[in-house]
């Protein structure tokens, strides 16, 4: 080394030996009118468990979704988040073995992103010292800078609706309980849609009596949402992105219009191209799973669907921690 010259510290390592399992829900986010706003979580899960080992190398396992196409070493998304977020904290890792265990369906405006991210955030900080944890707010803003928004962040994070904003450069967000006659129903197609090319069609700028029924109709969600579950359908009822995006998912668009023209709380989940209907107790869940099929059947338009009945996830991550 030159003399005079600033000495290199390597960063610390983590503990090995450490197993952690992080369990985090899908999410819906905009709910109609709640564009990049709101986030709803549903109980649909994916499971990752982060053992540390002394091997010095990451390899990642994939069950369920993405099982044959995605990445099982370091490139994969929670391995590369994982790592990074040891890396922001001054550590590196002694080694990883991650098990990954995905239900959300991917490309399908269901958080599935947002809950890598989640779950990749929650492992690392639990795999590092107490001293160097991050506190919930920095989880926050850590994740929600990393997916670009918190709108399926905050609710895969602290479960049911979450209300989020931006403010003095931070992300924040609030949790608010839901009406227990809530009932999401989804029609999830085959076929995936990339969140970017979705924001792609949206334009640079919308009228101003556009932005401002629409912010009548975000107010009036959230009241729906956990008060007076009756408005859901007026509530749910959207102007800024929804028929922008049309296009992109033609299918979609037309499946949420034929529910709402019977009546039912439709929206398109996220960028979709997942339809999300909010079911006002279990005799409409019903009648919306009865629409869904009968609307498909009769459109016959050689889309696959999936529907499921799902609840409000009123819970948001888990952390498991195990030292062996």
């Amino acid at each position: 080394m030159l003399s005079g010259a600033p000495a290199v510290t390597a960063p610390a390592v983590v503990a090995e030996g450490q197993e952690v399992l992080v369990q985090v829900p899908a999410t819906s986010a905009n709910l109609g009118p709640g564009f990049d706003s709101l986030g709803l979580a549903v109980t649909m899960y994916d499971t990752i468990t982060v053992r540390t080992t002394g091997s010095g190398t990451t390899t990642v396992s994939v069950t369920g979704e993405g099982e044959a196409s995605l990445p099982t070493d370091e490139s994969h998304l929670v391995a590369a988040t994982i790592l990074s977020t040891l890396e922001r904290a001054g550590f590196s890792s002694p080694g990883l073995e991650i098990e990954a265990s995905n239900v959300i369906p991917h490309g399908r405006g269901l958080g599935s992103s947002a809950a890598a991210i989640v779950s990749s955030v929650l492992a690392a900080n639990a795999l590092l010292p107490s001293s160097a944890q991050l506190d919930s707010q920095a989880v926050l803003q850590l994740c929600s800078t990393l997916e670009g928004h918190p709108d399926n962040v905050a609710p895969a994070l602290l479960g049911s609706l979450a209300v989020s904003w931006e403010t003095d450069r931070a992300y924040r967000s609030t949790i608010i309980p839901v009406h227990p006659d809530v009932v999401p129903v989804v029609a999830i197609p085959a076929s995936e849609l990339s969140t970017e090319a979705a924001r792609a069609l949206l334009p640079a700028s919308v009228p101003h009596d556009s932005a401002s029924a629409n912010a009548g109709r975000a107010a009036l969600l959230v009241h729906a949402m956990t008060s007076a579950p009756q408005f859901l359908f007026d509530a749910t009822h959207d102007l800024l992105h929804q028929d922008y995006r049309a296009e992109a998912m033609l299918h979609s668009a037309s499946l949420m219009r034929a529910l709402r023209a019977e009546g039912f709380a439709a929206v398109i989940s996220g960028a979709g191209p997942t339809v999300m209907t909010l079911a006002v107790g279990e005799d409409q869940a019903a009648a919306t799973v009865a629409a869904v099929e009968r609307i498909v059947h009769a459109n016959d338009d050689g889309v696959d669907w999936r529907v499921l009945r799902l609840n409000v996830d009123t819970e948001g991550a888990k952390v498991k921690v195990h030292q062996r």
